[in-house]
C-alpha cells in the first residue's frame, strides 16, 4: 500500500485520479493545487509517490520536482500533463520523474505507471 500525494491545479483532475486510486489498496494522503504547495506538503507528509501536473500557477511541476528531489533524492514522482510533447517529457524525466501520464487519464495506464514507479 502506497501513500500518494496528488498535485494538480484543476480539482476535476485531482478527483479523477482520486477515483482511480480509490479502486486500489493505495491511499491518497494529500492534495495540492500548486507546485509550491506540493513542495510544502511533501515535506510534511513524505508520501511514497506523487502525481504531479506540469502546468500550474506559482511553480511548475518540473520546478517542484527539482525542489523536492533536492531535499529528498529518493522521491518518486509521476508527471501528468495534457501535453504529450517529447521535449516536456524529457525535461520531466531529467528532473527526476519516474513516469509520465497523459490526460485524460486512462485507468490502466495510471495503474501501470504507479506500479512501475513503486517497484
Amino acid at each position: 500500500m502506497a501513500r500518494i500525494l496528488i498535485v494538480d491545479d484543476k480539482s476535476l483532475m485531482r478527483n479523477t485520479l482520486k477515483t482511480i486510486l480509490n479502486k486500489t489498496e493505495h491511499v491518497v494522503v494529500g492534495e495540492a493545487e500548486t507546485g509550491l504547495e506540493a513542495v510544502q506538503l511533501y515535506k510534511e507528509l513524505k508520501p511514497d509517490l506523487v502525481t504531479m501536473d506540469i502546468t500550474m500557477p506559482e511553480m511548475s511541476g518540473i520546478d517542484a520536482i527539482k525542489s523536492i528531489r533536492q531535499d529528498f533524492p529518493e522521491a518518486r514522482v509521476i508527471m501528468c500533463s495534457a501535453m504529450g510533447q517529447q521535449k516536456i517529457i524529457m525535461e520531466a524525466i531529467e528532473a527526476g520523474a519516474k513516469d509520465f501520464i497523459v490526460k485524460p487519464f486512462d485507468d490502466c495506464r495510471v495503474m501501470e505507471a504507479l506500479n512501475r514507479a513503486l517497484k
